[in-house]
C-alpha cells in the first residue's frame, strides 16, 4: 500500500518511523530525528530534514557518523548480494541494475575494485544503481563509475558517497510513496526521457565514439530543431516555427485564444522562456535543453487539462549559443534582442563555409531582413525567465535540487605575452634569469589569491599557456597565456581586472621582463530582475526547499535577453560534482521534476 505524507505527519512517532523503515541502511535514527521535525508539506521537505539531521550529526562527531553510516551499506555484486541475503532495499537495487546476474568478468572486476577501493579509503564504494532515471544502470555504467572514483580524493569521495546515500535514500522514500503519489516524479521522468531521445541526433564522427556533439545548422543540429518541433506540437503549443536562425519556437496561447476572444492576443504580453540546443564538442545532454523541455512539460500538463493562462507563453529552444562552428556566441538569443552582428554572416568555418552559406543550405534565407524581423518587442512581453542545469559544485555540495541566480557574472578575456630572454639551463645561475613562464606562474596564483581573497565572489583563470619552440633545456624566454575574469558586478569584474593588470606589472618590472596585454572581450553582468527573482524564490520555497541564492559564472541566453526584458533564472543541480561541458553532465528526474513544478508555480502566481 502506498503512503502518504498525511500517514507520516499525525500518527505516534514511533508508528511513523516504522512506516519508513528500510529508508537508511541500518540507519533509522536520521528517518526518527527528521520526523521529529514534522509535519511536512512536501517530501522535499521530508528528504532535507533527513540530510540535515545526517549533516548536523557529521559535524557533532567530526564525521564519524557518516563514515559509520557509509561503512554500514554492503559492496557491490558481493557474495551477499548474490545470495541475496542484504536488505530487501539493497537486494531490489542490486538486482534491477543486474548485479546478481553479472558475467564470471564482470564479477572478477568488481570484485578487485571492491577490494582496491576499500583498501584506499577505508569503506565500501557507494552508489545509486537505479541511476539518474531511477530504472537502473547498466553493469558496464556502474564498472566505469567504480574506476574514475577509485582515484578520487578520500575528502571528495566521502562526500560523495553521502550524496549517493541520500539519493538512495530518495529512490527509496518514491517506491514507499508509489506511483499514484501527488509527489511522483512523472513530469521529470518525462523531461528527462525527451532529453535522452534528443541526446540520439549527433554528429557521425562522434556518436560513433560515444559521444555528443551538435553545432550550428549541422545535419544532426537540423534533425533536433526536428524533434523540438514535433515534441512542441505534440506536447500542444498552438503554433511551432522554426526561424530564420534555426530557434524553434513554440507558442501556448493564453485564456479566450480558443474562442477567438484572446485575452492574450497578439496585442497582449507573453511570458518568454527556454534555452539552447546546440553544444560543445563532446558535450552533455542537459546543458540548455533542460531549459527548453521544463517549460514545455507545463504547456503538456496545461494543455491536458484545457487550461490557459491570463498571457501567452512563448518557448524559444534557441539554435545557438556555444560558438562551436563560428566565432558568433549568442547569435541565437541576438536575433530576438535586435543585436545580431551583420558581419557575422560572411564568417566562415573551419571548413570554409559562411554561415550564409549554412544558413541556406539548411532551407534558412541567410539575409539580414529575414534576421532583423526577428527582434522582440519588450513592450510585448512580460519578461524572460531560463531553467538551466548549474553547471557547477555548489548546489551539488549543499545538498539542494534548484538555487535562483542573483546575477550572470560579468567578465573580461585577455591574450597576453611575457617576454624575457631564452637561455641555456644549466649555465644561467636562478637569480640571473629572464625567466618568461616563471613569472606567467607567478601571475597565476596571484590572480588566484586576488579572487579568493581581495574580490570575494570572483573567479579568476589561466586556462592557456604556451611557451612558443620551448626546449626541456631552455629557459623560457616567452610565455604566452589567457585571462578569463569573472564578477557578479561590472564594477567587481573591473576592480578584479585592475587587481590582475597591476600584479603583472609589478611581476615583470621585478623580474625585468617585458609584457603585452589584449582585451579580447567584454560582457557585462546581467542582475536577476528582484521582482522575477523573488517568483522563482517563492517558487523554490512553495516545493519545501531552502532557497539558495547564487551567482551563475557562466553565460547564458538570459544574459542577452537581459538586454531588453527583465530575466531571472533558476538552477537545477548536477550530479558528478556538477560538471558540465562533459559527458559525466547529469542530473535525476527527481531534481528535474521539482523544477516543473517549480515553473507551474511560477506560472501560477502570474495568474
Amino acid at each position: 500500500m502506498s503512503l502518504t505524507l498525511e500517514q507520516l505527519n499525525t500518527p505516534p512517532l514511533p508508528q511513523a518511523c516504522a512506516l519508513l523503515d528500510g529508508l537508511y541502511e541500518h540507519s533509522p535514527w536520521i528517518v526518527e530525528r527528521a520526523l521529529a521535525q514534522r509535519p511536512f508539506a512536501t517530501l522535499a521537505a521530508l528528504q532535507q530534514a533527513c540530510i540535515r539531521v545526517l549533516e548536523a550529526e557529521g559535524q557533532a562527531t567530526q564525521g564519524a557518523a557518516e563514515v559509520a553510516l557509509i561503512r554500514s551499506h554492503p559492496e557491490l555484486a558481493s557474495k551477499a548480494a548474490i545470495a541475496r541475503t542484504l536488505t530487501a532495499e539493497s537486494n531490489h537495487e542490486q538486482s534491477t541494475a543486474g548485479l546478481t546476474h553479472c558475467t564470471p568478468e564482470e564479477f572478477a572486476t568488481l570484485q578487485k575494485l571492491n577490494a582496491d577501493y576499500k583498501a584506499r579509503f577505508g569503506w565500501p564504494f557507494i552508489l545509486a544503481v537505479r541511476g539518474p532515471r531511477g530504472t537502473g544502470l547498466t553493469r558496464q555504467q556502474i564498472i566505469a563509475t567504480f574506476e574514475r572514483r577509485l582515484h578520487g580524493h578520500p575528502d571528495a569521495e566521502r562526500s560523495e558517497s553521502i550524496r549517493q546515500i541520500h539519493r538512495i535514500a530518495e529512490l527509496r522514500l518514491q517506491d514507499k510513496f508509489g506511483t499514484s503519489s501527488p509527489f511522483h516524479p512523472a513530469l521529470g521522468q518525462r523531461v528527462w526521457d525527451w532529453q535522452e531521445t534528443l541526446a540520439a541526433h549527433g554528429e557521425p564522427d562522434y556518436l560513433a565514439r560515444g559521444e555528443l556533439t551538435v553545432t550550428y545548422l549541422s545535419e544532426a543540429h537540423r534533425a533536433c530543431a526536428t524533434q523540438i518541433a514535433q515534441t512542441m506540437r505534440e506536447a500542444g503549443c498552438d503554433s511551432v516555427t522554426i526561424d530564420a536562425v534555426g530557434n524553434v519556437v513554440g507558442r501556448y496561447e493564453g485564456e479566450g485564444w480558443e474562442t477567438g476572444n484572446p485575452v492574450s492576443g497578439p496585442d497582449a504580453k507573453t511570458l518568454l522562456t527556454g534555452s539552447h540546443y546546440d553544444t560543445v564538442h563532446n558535450g552533455g545532454k542537459y546543458d540548455g535543453r533542460l531549459g527548453i523541455y521544463v517549460p514545455l512539460a507545463c504547456v503538456q500538463q496545461l494543455h491536458a487539462q484545457k487550461k490557459r493562462l491570463p498571457h501567452a507563453l512563448e518557448i524559444v529552444a534557441f539554435a545557438e549559443e556555444e560558438g562551436q562552428r563560428y566565432k558568433a556566441t549568442f547569435l541565437a538569443s541576438s536575433a530576438l534582442t535586435g543585436s545580431f552582428d551583420p558581419t557575422w554572416l560572411e564568417q566562415q568555418d573551419a571548413a570554409g563555409i559562411t554561415m550564409r552559406a549554412a544558413m541556406q543550405a539548411a532551407g534558412l534565407p541567410g539575409t539580414l531582413d529575414a534576421i532583423s524581423a526577428l527582434r522582440r518587442d519588450p513592450v510585448r512581453y512580460l519578461g524572460f525567465v531560463e531553467v538551466h542545469i548549474e553547471q557547477g559544485p555548489v548546489l551539488n555540495q549543499q545538498q539542494l535540487p534548484l538555487g535562483v541566480v542573483t546575477s550572470i557574472n560579468g567578465s573580461v578575456r585577455l591574450l597576453g605575452e611575457v617576454i624575457g630572454l631564452a637561455s641555456h639551463a644549466g649555465t644561467t645561475p636562478m637569480s640571473m634569469r629572464a625567466d618568461a613562464a616563471a613569472a606567467v606562474a607567478e601571475l597565476i596564483l596571484h590572480v588566484e589569491q586576488a579572487a579568493t581573497h581581495r574580490h570575494r565572489g570572483s573567479v579568476g583563470t589561466v586556462g592557456k599557456l604556451e611557451v612558443p619552440s620551448g626546449s626541456i633545456n631552455v629557459v623560457p624566454g616567452r610565455c604566452r597565456f589567457s585571462l578569463d575574469l569573472r564578477a557578479p558586478t561590472d564594477a567587481q569584474r573591473d576592480a578584479l581586472l585592475a587587481d590582475a593588470q597591476e600584479g603583472l606589472r609589478a611581476i615583470c618590472e621585478r623580474r625585468g621582463l617585458r609584457y603585452t596585454l589584449e582585451e579580447t572581450m567584454r560582457a557585462s553582468a546581467a542582475p536577476s530582475s528582484p521582482e522575477w527573482q523573488a517568483r522563482w524564490e517563492a517558487a523554490v520555497a512553495a516545493q519545501g526547499l531552502p532557497v539558495l541564492r547564487l551567482p551563475s559564472g557562466a553565460g547564458h541566453d538570459a544574459m542577452k535577453l537581459h538586454d531588453i526584458l527583465p530575466q531571472a533564472m533558476l538552477f537545477v543541480r548536477g550530479e558528478n560534482n556538477g560538471i558540465s561541458h562533459n559527458p559525466l553532465e547529469s542530473s535525476t528526474a527527481e531534481d528535474m521534476d521539482l523544477a516543473v513544478r517549480a515553473f507551474q508555480h511560477l506560472l501560477t502566481q502570474l495568474a
